[in-house]
């Protein structure tokens, strides 16, 4: 099944830019075995795609980028849900027992259910003290269904963010994976000449209190969005479990769903390199 379901991806990566992005998503998350749910977060309802198989297995939790939060440099969208999905794509390439897909507030969920929905939530206030504790909260709602089980986060893009911010709120992360990750928001919008987001946090601010988490940061040697030294900068505030691996030819919205699976392979370990490019 899985490399069927891998195959589906790919195709629906090429088709994902055209047509509804419900239906793309459904698309990805069917071969794949995850069943649509949504769960109340905070003053937010979440769409999510969950696998659960085995509650004596941990749970691989993927958190998605910042979808479609503007419309052009200077008008935000009124609907920020991705048209790529590509956190779902890492998603569905895990043929793990246990995989849940957290799409951010606003996203997927029709905005008649979502009266809390406000474009400062996918633009200045993305990521938020109170969009952090919503996203926790759906952490935890998962993992009551595992008892005394753990979580491996993964977060794509600025779900990499909110994947770092969660961890630092938690004691139950066991590794931490971020693609393309949003590592310092401040430092980053700074770099691409945008306005600052005061009522966001920075990821980059709590690198001390994840640094005992063995956790992996991907970045493509080809990312414009954000380019390797900002996951460089933070590896080196968070010390010697947190490690950068580059990959050749790799854009931000690249095939990542291809070379994940090999990626996911990787041991995490806590040591004396800080970096690893290849």
């Amino acid at each position: 099944m899985a490399w069927f379901a891998l195959g589906t991806i790919l195709l629906a990566i090429l088709t994902g830019c055209a047509g509804d992005p419900s239906v793309h998503a459904d698309t990805l998350a069917q071969p794949a075995g995850l069943q649509l749910e949504r769960t109340k977060a905070g003053p937010f309802l979440l769409t999510a795609y969950v696998r659960i198989t085995r509650t004596d297995l941990p749970l691989n939790l993927y958190i998605e980028g910042d979808g479609l939060a503007w419309r052009s440099r200077y008008e935000p969208s009124t609907d920020p849900t991705p048209r790529k999905a590509l956190g779902l794509t890492l998603a569905a390439a895990d043929n793990s027992a246990n995989v849940v897909y957290l799409a951010r507030p606003c996203q997927f969920t029709p905005m008649a259910d979502n009266p809390a929905c406000d474009p400062a939530y996918w633009t200045s206030k993305r990521f938020a003290p109170k969009i952090v504790a919503a996203m926790n909260d759906a952490v935890g709602h998962y993992l009551d269904r595992l008892p005394g089980q753990r979580v491996n986060l993964v977060g794509y893009s600025g779900g990499g963010a909110i994947a770092v911010l969660v961890a630092a709120r938690r004691h139950d992360v066991s590794t931490l994976r971020t693609v393309a990750g949003n590592l310092d928001q401040v430092a980053l919008n700074r770099w691409h000449k945008v306005s600052p987001m005061p009522d966001s946090l920075n990821a980059i601010d709590v690198a001390n209190r994840v640094a005992d988490i063995p956790q992996f940061h991907f970045s493509g040697s080809a990312d414009t969005v954000v380019p390797t030294q900002f996951a460089s900068a933070f590896v080196q505030r968070a010390g010697a479990c947190a490690h950068v691996k580059v990959l050749p030819g790799l854009s931000h919205e690249g095939n990542w769903a291809a070379v994940w699976p090999e990626l996911l392979k990787l041991p995490q370990y806590c040591g004396a390199i800080n970096s690893d490019s290849e």
